[in-house]
């Protein structure tokens, strides 16, 4: 492909399925911040599996929802991605550290991070343009 079909404005196919990617990765955050800011049991007692005291869940909570807001912004939405996509890696490390399994703790948030870049690289121009896809 060459620049010009890189930032081109996406097909209305490519913006439904940005839309639905981003959907399906704002709603699972948001729920995964609001049980974090409810302090339930069941995610305090992961959390403190994790080597995560109860006060720095809800902290992390608050983190990842300011997050996903950015992401949800159409003019922060990139911003938004830098910062999960940091918040995701820590994530990574976290599970890597305590031993969970690979595919479904480890890189659990890494196929959060594939679908959350690939819903704004569909949708934004700017963004393919800047990562070109070369065949």
């Amino acid at each position: 492909m060459d620049a010009t079909t890189q930032t081109a404005a996406p097909s209305k196919a490519q913006k439904w399925t940005s839309y639905v990617l981003s959907a399906l990765v704002i709603l699972f955050l948001v729920f995964d911040s609001a049980i974090k800011l409810m302090k339930l049991p069941v995610v305090q007692e992961a959390s403190a599996r994790l080597g995560y005291q109860n006060e720095t869940t809800f902290h992390i909570g608050i983190v990842l929802l300011l997050c996903v807001i950015l992401y949800a912004i159409p003019q922060t939405s990139v911003l938004g991605a830098i910062f999960l996509t940091g918040y995701l890696g820590g994530a990574v490390a976290t599970h890597t550290r305590v031993g969970d399994p690979l595919f479904s703790h480890i890189l659990f948030p890494t196929y959060l991070a594939t679908l959350l870049w690939l819903g704004l690289y569909l949708r934004e121009p700017r963004l393919r343009a800047l990562v070109p896809f070369r065949g």
